[in-house]
């Protein structure tokens, strides 16, 4: 168990390679870790399919356990099933978005492609305002969209609902 709990302070340390305020696990990423012998399995679940960061993860996280002593040999897999959501984003990782300037998820409603299921106004990461717009549905990378807040000026990324 000591192993264990050693790898998940490793993987704490993971950062999400587009958003680097939040690790791995704040995200919600890790669906299992299991350690049998010095052979560690980490099992991850994308927040998005086709994600651009996907290999850059898997690497660090292989690199991560792998220098956790005691293990002799780390096996890294992706998996879909089942599908990650927001709602796995710990509550750490919620106020490490907010802190970035990255509005979290709301939970109200799927990613799609257009505008439509985006929230129209979201809460500003700055100044708490909701007096905020939707500019752009289409942020820097697919899992986040472009808001406006009218009352502190400032435009922001809000994290998209999966």
């Amino acid at each position: 168990m000591t192993t264990e709990r050693a790898i998940w302070d490793a993987l704490e340390k993971v950062k999400d390679p587009e958003i680097p305020a939040v690790s791995v696990v704040e995200m919600g990423m890790i669906k299992e870790v299991d350690v049998r012998g010095g052979r560690a399995r980490v099992v991850i679940l994308p927040t998005f399919t086709g994600c651009p960061a996907i290999a850059v993860i898997e690497q660090d996280v292989r690199e991560a356990v792998g220098s956790v002593t005691g293990v002799e040999g780390a096996e890294v897999e992706m998996s879909y099933d089942p599908p990650w959501t927001a709602d796995r984003i710990t509550p750490k990782g919620r106020r490490e978005l907010k802190a970035f300037g990255l509005a979290p998820p709301t939970g109200n409603g799927p990613v799609l492609v257009t505008s439509i299921g985006l929230p129209k106004t979201a809460l500003c990461p700055f100044c708490g305002s909701s007096d905020t717009r939707n500019e752009n549905p289409f942020g820097p990378t697919p899992c986040r969209a472009l808001y406006y807040c009218s009352s502190c000026r400032n435009p922001f990324e809000q994290f998209k609902d999966v």
